[in-house]
């Protein structure tokens, strides 16, 4: 059965996004990321233009984001506190990534600036993922004593002023970080059509040393936000918001992030840190692909088109 896409310009089969949607859906309940990184790329693969699947992939963001962000508020797994401060910092960098998105789309230069951003993000940050919840799954087995953050440890953060007290966290810390996190990942949404937490949940726990179960809550409830702001500002200023295949996608991702959420309590932290690193990594490596390798039409203008 298929759908006229009026944004995107081309006819779609339900059953194939609405499939997508509770997929990412899934992803974004069990590891507490929008599953943008993985929507966006899938979008582009299925011929949606970069442009439309970067600013539709944000309005379908919010919806699965939504779902499990509830899910996880039920298991008190959100601190409330740390989301806005990272909400305040997010919201300043939307504006400015949409405004990054305008000027490129009108230099031409969108598609490919997209996919060097996930090709070096995904790449850096699946690696270090990769590496951490591997070494960490090792001592567990071996018997060892993973440690964390001691109470009298203290780092560089701890050194800056404007401080808080995170209660669910547990963190007494300034606000800087968190403002400073949350307006990269604002900026990044907006470039990339995610929701940040694929760098958000590594960025929470090794800089801030929030625990992982607050963290995928934590991380859930600034996306809501955020992706909002982003997506609103994707339709008025861009026009690349495509309302139908943005519902499509939400219909499959609020029914997808339920079972998600209930599958992620049922493993570790360093277990959900290791998935994500390898889904992060098979991404970024189809992206690299995709980039290095001879297109099949070589004259084609169809991608160049989709960037405008």
């Amino acid at each position: 059965m298929n759908l006229y896409l009026p944004i995107a310009e081309m006819s779609a089969n339900i059953f194939v996004f609405l499939g997508m949607g509770a997929a990412v859906g899934f992803l974004s309940g069990m590891f507490g990321v929008g599953g943008g990184f993985l929507m966006t790329p899938l979008l582009i693969f299925s011929g949606i233009p970069p442009a439309v699947a970067v600013g539709t992939e944000a309005a379908q963001i919010v919806a699965s984001s939504v779902s499990g962000a509830i899910a996880q508020y039920r298991r008190r797994n959100v601190d409330v506190k740390m989301g806005a401060v990272l909400l305040a910092g997010g919201v300043v960098g939307s504006v400015i990534g949409v405004q990054v998105v305008k000027i490129l789309r009108e230099a031409g230069q969108f598609e490919l600036f997209v996919s060097l951003s996930y090709v070096t993000f995904l790449g850096i940050i699946g690696v270090l993922m990769l590496i951490e919840s591997v070494n960490t799954m090792r001592k567990v087995k071996a018997g060892k004593s993973v440690l964390g953050r001691g109470s009298g440890q203290h780092s560089w953060i701890h050194g800056l002023p404007f401080k808080m007290r995170f209660h669910r966290s547990k963190l007494y810390i300034s606000a800087i970080p968190p403002l400073m996190i949350g307006a990269f990942v604002g900026f990044l949404g907006a470039i990339m059509g995610v929701g940040g937490g694929f760098i958000m949940v590594p960025a929470l726990i090794y800089l801030l040393r929030v625990p992982t179960n607050v963290v995928v809550g934590t991380s859930l409830f600034q996306i809501v936000f955020v992706t909002a702001v982003t997506a609103i500002l994707h339709a008025t200023a861009n026009y690349s918001v495509d309302i139908i295949l943005a519902l499509l996608l939400m219909i499959g991702g609020v029914i997808g992030a339920q079972f998600g959420a209930v599958a992620g309590e049922k493993l570790r932290g360093e277990q959900l840190r290791a998935l994500l690193a390898g889904l992060v990594l098979l991404v970024c490596l189809r992206i690299g692909w995709n980039l290095i390798s001879t297109p099949v039409d070589l004259y084609s203008l169809g991608h160049i088109l989709g960037g405008h």
